[in-house]
């Protein structure tokens, strides 16, 4: 695939996801984002918390591997993903109907806590999306083929730049998914809460 139109798509599924992100924030309350919709399930501020400490790992080590790339390592204009990229990325990205088909355990190193501040947040995870439409335009002069970022879970493997990009947003588009599901459940609940006091 061509490198410059793949980190464009990227770019605008980040802008995507930053837009999500704000509507969610000026619609509705810090209490509500702050609400766990049940026992062990994240409330909305988790979720975008989980995101930043996703974001706080691997924006630092794609920074990092691009200010040190070797000369030889610049230009080339085709990306070829490869296999583990492609397998994490597929497992990460939602279907088209906004379903999510890989069920999985959290790392306990990327389970947030529960007392969060929204707004803080928000702010964090704001900033760390806009680093990464840097990085993506940033990465138009290397090769993201030929760097490689390790994973977070062991520093032992490692994929292409080009396919961390991938998995990065991927991961953020999933956890788009729980916020609206999240929401959803709060205002089930909302409502269920309100015939009850209607009845009594």
């Amino acid at each position: 695939m061509e490198r410059n139109s793949l980190l464009d798509e990227l770019k605008n599924d980040v802008h995507e996801v930053l837009e999500h992100v704000k509507n969610v924030e000026n619609h509705f309350s810090s209490e509500t984002l702050r609400t766990q919709p049940a026992e062990k399930k994240w409330s909305v501020a988790q979720v975008i918390e989980h995101l930043n400490i996703y974001n706080r790992y691997y924006l630092a080590e794609l920074e990092n591997r691009m200010n040190v790339a070797p000369k030889e390592l610049f230009g080339s204009a085709v990306f070829t993903p490869g296999w583990l990229g492609n397998y994490f990325t597929k497992m990460m990205r939602p279907g088209k109907n906004g379903t999510v088909g890989y069920k999985m355990q959290t790392p306990k190193n990327y389970r947030p806590v529960s007392d969060l501040d929204p707004v803080k947040v928000i702010n964090e995870f704001v900033n760390g999306e806009n680093r990464l439409l840097r990085l993506l335009d940033l990465a138009k002069q290397v090769n993201i083929g030929k760097i490689r970022i390790p994973i977070s879970i062991s520093k032992l493997i490692r994929m292409k730049m080009g396919d961390t990009f991938r998995f990065l947003v991927a991961h953020q588009q999933r956890h788009m998914v729980q916020v609206e599901n999240t929401l959803k459940a709060l205002n089930e609940l909302s409502d269920k809460d309100l015939k009850v006091r209607q009845a009594g």
